[in-house]
């Protein structure tokens, strides 16, 4: 995560550029370390540094329009673990950054943008959730759905959803519902080619636009994870106490 005074320092986002694509591509050609030692300056002038001004811009940006919920910003390495490569390279062929409510290790909803060789990607989402937390989401889908139905109706055109269905379904809610109620986790958001609005000065100030746009939604995911994760180390607490006696 960028320490705050590389984010003071950093200068205001100028936008990515067709050499950013260019790099990762060769990159995950090339995905061995002389090759990216001898790329090392390339790699910082249009990847690292371009996404550190992203990271500082975006958190500026929702720190001005919500500063009473004390967004922190973590941005990904270019490194993988050397404990997970699996017969993989050590760089990874792309980067993200993810803007959040809490902790630097907090996790939980969250807004995320990445960006690989051909595309980049940006919404809202929680991964890794426990049955506790997706119990509660679907609860508070229940409570409302003619509510839940209008936040996906506001979702602007052209969104898909990420998170992996469950093999049982643990329910029908119909045909606006069900995508969103019948996953283990779950991220939803806008998948577009490389260039355009990745390209220009103006993307800090765009993607949190549309970061402000999904802040009803996000406030459902919380109230869903902080429930469910209370929930889930209840239960937890519960179990020790029976095995102790």
């Amino acid at each position: 995560m960028p320490s705050d005074k590389t984010m003071e320092k950093s200068k205001n986002f100028q936008g990515f550029s067709p050499e950013t694509g260019a790099f990762l591509w060769e990159l995950s050609f090339h995905n061995e370390r002389p090759w990216f030692l001898s790329h090392k300056e390339e790699f910082e002038r249009v990847l690292h540094r371009p996404f550190q001004a992203l990271a500082a811009d975006c958190l500026r940006g929702m720190d001005a329009r919500y500063p009473e919920l004390g967004f922190q910003v973590h941005l990904s390495r270019i490194y993988r673990d050397a404990r997970r490569l699996f017969g993989r390279g050590p760089y990874k062929d792309h980067m993200w950054l993810i803007l959040h409510v809490g902790s630097r290790h907090a996790q939980g909803p969250a807004f995320w943008f990445e960006l690989g060789p051909a595309t980049y990607n940006y919404g809202l989402g929680f991964w890794d959730a426990s049955s506790a937390v997706m119990d509660e989401l679907r609860r508070r889908i229940d409570a409302n759905p003619a509510a839940f139905e209008r936040l996906v109706g506001e979702l602007a055109p052209g969104w898909k959803l990420w998170g992996e269905p469950y093999k049982r379904p643990k329910g029908e809610r119909g045909p606006v519902i069900d995508p969103w109620y019948n996953r283990r986790f779950l991220s939803v958001g806008w998948e577009k080619d490389l260039g355009g609005e990745a390209f220009e000065a103006r993307l800090p100030e765009l993607l949190c636009e549309r970061f402000a746009a999904l802040m009803e939604l996000h406030a459902l995911f919380v109230s869903a994870w902080t429930a469910g994760s209370a929930a889930a180390s209840a239960n937890s607490r519960t179990e020790r106490e029976i095995e102790r006696t």
